[in-house]
């Protein structure tokens, strides 16, 4: 998330990036940051963090816009700061995350396990969907998310979203694609 929302902001030329992020910020959080420049980084997260950036605190300054992804909470903050004359601009409001992804018998299991689990701990209501034609793929990604999910701070969080989320093995890429374009058109 650091990177698909710093990059784009340091192209637009935003001068000034700030991040926030609940407690504990995790160091690939902080070295993501590092490498897009973002100068400052708050710890806090949820609708308060929200309410600080629209309007500002003591610690967190005022921002023009807020972008980044979040529960019902942040998504009902978000939402409410922009209808606000002295509010902030935001992305969008954002509901259920999900990610489909593709893996042929190339794949790492341990980078797909990965992009899975970043989407499945934002919230009880993301769905995550592996498609492999590589049954062995999909053995050893479901290996790989039990592995991180008992080191993943919002393990229960990540196990409710994946109990509505599915590896599915096909006979072929040409299916995954196939079901890919069905789900997410």
């Amino acid at each position: 998330t650091v990177l698909m929302l710093a990059t784009p902001a340091r192209i637009a030329g935003c001068q000034n990036v700030v991040l926030c992020s609940p407690p504990p910020i995790a160091d690939e959080i902080l070295y993501a940051a590092q490498l897009c420049g973002v100068q400052e980084i708050f710890n806090v997260g949820g609708a308060q963090a929200i309410a600080a950036l629209a309007f500002g605190s003591e610690s967190v300054p005022k921002v023009d816009k807020i972008f980044g992804p979040g529960n019902a909470f942040v998504t009902e903050a978000k939402r409410q700061v922009s209808q606000r004359l002295d509010g902030a601009a935001i992305d969008m409001p954002a509901g259920p995350s999900e990610v489909l992804v593709i893996a042929d018998s190339g794949a790492t299991p341990d980078f797909v396990a990965s992009d899975l689990l970043s989407q499945a701990e934002h919230g009880p209501d993301s769905q995550v969907i592996l498609l492999t034609p590589d049954a062995d793929i999909a053995r050893k990604v479901a290996e790989a998310v039990e592995r991180q999910l008992a080191e993943l701070p919002r393990a229960d969080t990540a196990r409710q979203a994946l109990s509505a989320s599915r590896l599915i093995v096909t006979k072929d890429l040409a299916q995954c694609v196939a079901i890919s374009n069905q789900y997410g058109p």
